[in-house]
């Protein structure tokens, strides 16, 4: 095994001689929290793996029971911006978004156990796995609107692709769901308890009749999984976004993003602690984040993922270029008072002239880091 204070990899030997590629998100204090140096350790173990023929299947989970991932080590790039080290979150962020893109694309099964939260960046690893469990504690959300950022890592991507408008609604909002909605959403394709964890990734998953074929490996990991997530399907919690659909539809039905806005804050008086949170969310999160939502969703419409990728790429270190991102880090983690001082006071201060500035690549086209996606 090798390990940093962030992730822990190790191989685990299956049966027929085959193994697995595991990989533990730590620590659990900071609701394990990707870091860049993480993030270089599970590009470069993913890398080596792919190439591998004696591994069969890449089991990716979190450490202790809070979390998967929270998304990214915020702290760290906080204290880099403020150290003067301006170029470590768009190091982050590109470095990110490669393992992401790798983990969509990649050619053996890639397993993510996605128990307890999965934010942000822990939502993009979970969604680009080919099978991805949920549990009774999981909890995904893209929260990002509240730190001056938007919901990156491939987010404009599947948010774009869920039933009706609800991928910009949870945009906005930053409203996290649970294991029913990722089913729903298709950012999960099995329910299973969290204590079946242990069960499932120590003992059933080494002992399946892996083969070294990865169509076929993929197909036995898809079957397995739907075997053992059987019993539990009444036990799976009700989907609110299917639930709630027409109203969420109702409060997304608006030709500009005042509109929305406006509907999400002030539309039909509810006693609804979850649409009362998304409202509140939304009046207070960065100006700036809801307009790149708003942008993001209508450019990325017929956009393949790879393109998406390259674009959030340019917009997320446009973003860790400008002020709103460490206030927003700062006034929800490091001071913790909730009273981020954003650079425009509402949507309507926003000039087009500053959005369209997030879209323009501080590199040349022959030198964007993800040029070859």
């Amino acid at each position: 095994m090798s390990s940093d204070r962030s992730v822990w990899i190790e191989e685990r030997s299956a049966t027929g001689g085959a193994r697995l590629g595991c990989v533990v998100l730590h620590p659990s204090s900071s609701l394990n929290a990707l870091s860049l140096e993480s993030a270089e350790l599970l590009d470069t173990a993913l890398s080596g793996w792919a190439d591998d023929p004696g591994i069969a299947c890449i089991v990716l989970s979190g450490s202790g029971e809070r979390a998967f991932c929270a998304g990214g080590d915020l702290r760290r790039i906080y204290q880099a911006i403020r150290s003067g080290d301006a170029g470590y979150a768009g190091r982050f962020f590109i470095r990110e978004y490669r393992v992401v893109a790798k983990i969509h694309g990649y050619p053996k099964p890639i397993l993510c156990w996605g128990d307890g939260i999965a934010y942000g960046g822990g939502l993009g690893l979970l969604a680009g796995a080919s099978h991805r469990v949920v549990t009774e504690k999981s909890r995904l959300a893209m929260p990002e609107i509240s730190i001056g950022l938007f919901p990156d890592v491939g987010g404009s991507w599947f948010l774009g692709r869920m039933p009706g408008r609800i991928g910009l609604f949870l945009a906005l909002t930053g409203l996290p769901v649970q294991a029913g909605d990722a089913l729903f959403l298709k950012l999960a394709d099995a329910f299973l308890p969290a204590e079946q964890r242990a069960s499932v990734l120590e003992e059933r998953l080494p002992n399946l009749p892996w083969t070294g074929r990865a169509d076929e490996d993929r197909l036995l990991l898809s079957r397995s999984l739907r075997e053992w997530a059987r019993p539990w399907r009444g036990s799976i919690p009700p989907a609110r976004t299917r639930l709630d659909f027409d109203r969420i539809q109702s409060l997304t039905d608006g030709e500009t993003l005042q509109e929305i806005a406006g509907k999400i804050a002030y539309g039909p008086v509810s006693t609804d602690p979850w649409f009362t949170q998304g409202a509140e969310n939304l009046a207070e999160g960065c100006p700036v984040s809801a307009w790149l939502i708003w942008e993001l969703s209508r450019r990325t419409t017929r956009m393949s993922l790879q393109e998406v990728i390259r674009l959030e790429t340019t917009v997320a270190c446009q973003c860790a270029m400008r002020s709103d991102f460490p206030e927003g880090i700062r006034a929800l983690l490091i001071d913790k008072d909730r009273k981020p001082q954003w650079s425009d006071g509402s949507i309507g201060e926003v000039s087009p002239h500053k959005v369209e500035e997030h879209f323009e690549a501080p590199w040349r086209p022959e030198e964007h880091p993800m040029r070859d996606l």
